[in-house]
């Protein structure tokens, strides 16, 4: 399995026979600036959307119609990408799994907020979502935008997944304590990777203290463009 970071929360994920791309922000992510963006969409299979947030959904048609590749995410969210021009995958929701290749994909709650503006109005676009993926021998937890929630003790429980990406910038999702604690009670991650950070002042700009809070783990920081392979 190859995990590419396209900064921020997008990741081009190479696992099993699929090339999946999860809400790959592309244009206006200042870390994707001067980056070889055809390269970062190059045989992609499926796209796989978290939540509405535009700094997750804005480029999702446009790339989909590009590549000819189908988006797949919560239902609400889905359905409107559809009507919006993007290839039809799967509109499912929380619990439900579908089969892409010799991949399996789990849509698992998270806690955040889903909206899209639409005529120039905010719209609630169905709850906000992580995945579980499952390929190559292996599990991985993609959080989603979310703050640290009780459900996280099912997830970890009912699935094991031994990689996780998780977003902890903090102001809008978890800060990196927050991960560190959720990976201590809720996980037994081999390999973790912070992502959602970085990006904006705002956000925590390193992962040290991640790293110094979970010895026993592989914390990893992604580098823009750059495969990390588990």
């Amino acid at each position: 399995m190859n995990i590419i970071w396209l900064g921020h929360g997008s990741f081009r994920i190479e696992i099993g026979d699929q090339v999946l791309l999860i809400d790959p922000w592309l244009n206006g992510n200042p870390m994707m600036e001067g980056q070889d963006k055809d390269a970062a969409i190059a045989g992609a299979t499926h796209f796989l959307v978290t939540h509405g947030h535009g700094d997750h959904t804005a480029d999702v048609v446009a790339l989909s119609q590009k590549t000819g590749a189908p988006v797949s995410g919560m239902v609400e969210l889905a359905q409107h990408l559809f009507a919006l021009g993007a290839h039809q995958g799967h509109a499912f929701n929380k619990g439900g799994t579908i089969t892409l290749g010799n991949v399996a994909v789990t849509l698992v709650p998270a806690s955040h907020s889903s909206s899209m503006e639409i005529d120039g109005d905010k719209r609630y676009m169905g709850m906000e979502t992580g995945f579980i993926l499952r390929g190559d021998g292996k599990t991985l937890y993609f959080s989603g935008d979310t703050s640290i929630m009780a459900d996280m003790d099912w997830i970890g429980d009912c699935y094991k997944p031994d990689i996780g990406i998780l977003s902890a910038g903090g102001y809008y999702t978890m800060d990196m304590a927050g991960v560190a604690y959720a990976a201590k009670r809720y996980f037994d991650f081999k390999t973790l990777i912070p992502c959602h950070y970085r990006t904006f002042p705002a956000l925590e700009q390193s992962a040290e203290g991640l790293i110094r809070a979970l010895p026993d783990v592989d914390v990893i920081e992604p580098q823009v463009m750059q495969a990390i392979t588990v």
